[in-house]
């Protein structure tokens, strides 16, 4: 079997989302079958099945590609068409990306009538594409306004708002699909920031990762034409001074991140964006896949290889927190992907096979270790022998995964106040803690006598900059990370999907958004033309 036998066969089913829905588990292992060019015996045997009951054309041979059968995978069993015997089936590893069902009445329905070629209008319904490059005078929006700061359901409000039109530098995208991110439920809580007090425009659209199509360009953009398919990264600056022309644009003056800093994000029917921010979009993926994984794949890219000579090489071990989350699931399979060697730490059990499927070479779960919270006194001497009684024994876990005396080369942090103290010890001599939020917390404690006697360094890191961007991108379109989507919601849901990120209900993996793309699974602006 290889990767275009894998392929053809989920081509039978319609795409690897259909082939995750009827067996039941994660999209992410489909997308496993297709870079491992294999599809494990007892799936064969299942998706025979559901063939037969949706009236699909499949049979044992598709499976080899026409060549010979045979194997103690059952293979053989297969190919003749007898029933393989396995042994009783694990629980699920996951389960395939949830459609999340329309809230009627809260967004315009398109017309049922509508043709495939809309006519020229100065607002078109959401679902409902304009000929290509016809700018309407107004759109919709999910918009919060600095009067309605609270949970996202009051704070995102449906708007009708002015499209806007490219500066000379920019493009308008028609937004097809959008990810979902925490900072669309800090812009809407107005929290730690509000979002007005930096950019000072009167209503806010949210979204910080998109994919579409170009559909008008400034007059000085070269790269880019009408019609181009693109994902946007959401790193925005002004480009006039020495960090961007010779250094690093994240450490610019200037930058800002698109949909949170500035008031014109990915929740809308049309966005305007700097002409750098695009990158070609990855044609293998439906539009919601390709709309969900850019902000946290090239924020873990960066974190990875952003900051010499702490740079990630093969081999190396890196202890990545919250390994189920967007961020994680990202950094874990670009480990995997780089020859490194990711330990996964989970806060449910019932993660841990998603994220051993993602390349994770261990996984451990916090819940079985009592070492989270701030430093104790450093000279309250009882106290802190009794913490460090608590750290030694997640250590110990941890070399009993990479070897004893092995301490990680890189600790992947994120959570911050909770687990930071435990990062800064486990991580070896002249190793780097790289942090990028502070989800439990920002208020840091640390041993400054580790950091100078073992020479180790604590590193910010700010999502990316375009050629780390583009290179995390890559990755994707070379089929080497899966942007790991776990839930689907309308355009209406917006506001909803954003209420369960708040409250930490939200699935394993990156959640995206219908913007103009009328359903999913939809690959070209054509099917979503056809609806």
């Amino acid at each position: 079997m290889d990767r275009d036998t894998v392929e053809q066969v989920i081509r039978k089913f319609g795409s690897q989302q259909r082939v995750a829905e009827v067996l039941g588990i994660w999209q992410t292992a489909v997308s496993g079958w297709v870079r491992r060019g294999a599809i494990p015996a007892r799936r064969q045997a299942e998706l025979l099945r559901a063939a037969r009951s949706e009236g699909i054309d499949l049979s044992p041979a598709d499976f080899f590609g026409g060549g010979t059968y045979g194997g103690e995978d059952g293979s053989a069993a297969l190919a003749m068409g007898e029933p393989v015997r396995t042994s009783p089936a694990a629980p699920p590893v996951a389960r395939s990306a949830e459609i999340v069902p329309l809230a009627a009445a809260r967004s315009p329905a398109r017309p049922p009538e509508a043709p495939a070629i809309a006519r020229s209008k100065e607002l078109y319904a959401v679902g409902e594409i304009p000929p290509l490059g016809h700018l309407p005078k107004s759109m919709y929006a999910w918009a919060i306004r600095r009067e309605r700061h609270g949970p996202p359901q009051s704070a995102m409000q449906q708007e009708i708002v002015p499209t806007p039109e490219p500066d000379s530098n920019e493009v308008v995208v028609l937004v097809m699909a959008a990810g979902v991110n925490y900072n669309g439920v800090w812009a809407a809580l107005g929290k730690p920031i509000s979002p007005f007090d930096v950019h000072k425009a009167d209503y806010h659209i949210a979204g910080s990762d998109a994919s579409g199509v170009v559909w008008a360009v400034g007059s000085k953009v070269k790269r880019w034409q009408v019609g181009d398919e693109v994902v946007i990264h959401c790193n925005q600056d002004d480009g006039d001074d020495e960090e961007c022309n010779g250094g690093d644009p994240m450490n610019s003056p200037s930058q800002r991140i698109w949909g949170y800093e500035t008031p014109d994000g990915s929740f809308a029917q049309f966005t305007a964006v700097q002409s750098r921010q695009l990158m070609p979009r990855p044609r293998h993926l439906t539009w919601e896949e390709s709309g969900c994984y850019v902000l946290t794949l090239a924020t873990a890219y960066r974190m990875l290889f952003g900051h010499a000579p702490h740079t990630l090489k093969p081999g190396q071990n890196v202890l990545v927190w919250g390994a189920s989350g967007g961020l994680g699931s990202m950094a874990i399979q670009v480990i995997a992907a780089s020859g490194a060697n990711a330990i996964g730490v989970i806060s449910d059990e019932d993660k841990r096979d998603f994220v051993q499927s993602l390349g994770a070479r261990g996984v451990l779960n916090r819940r079985d270790f009592d070492c989270w919270g701030q430093l104790p006194d450093v000279d309250d001497a009882a106290g802190y022998a009794a913490y460090m009684k608590t750290v030694r024994p997640f250590g110990k876990a941890i070399w009993e995964i990479t070897g004893k005396g092995n301490d990680v080369d890189i600790v992947f942090e994120h959570p911050g106040e909770a687990t930071f103290p435990v990062s800064a010890f486990v991580v070896k001599r002249g190793g780097m803690v790289v942090i990028c939020a502070g989800t439990t917390g920002y208020n840091l404690t640390v041993d400054a006598r580790f950091l100078w006697m073992r020479q180790k360094r604590l590193q910010g890191s700010h999502f990316a900059n375009l050629k780390q961007a583009s290179a995390a991108n890559a990755m994707v379109v070379g089929r080497k990370v899966d942007p790991c989507m776990s839930e689907v919601f309308s355009w209406a849901d917006i506001p909803r999907a954003h209420a369960k990120m708040q409250n930490n209900a939200h699935k394993p993996g990156n959640m995206a958004v219908l913007v103009s793309s009328p359903r999913p699974g939809l690959r070209t602006l054509d099917q979503a033309m056809d609806g």
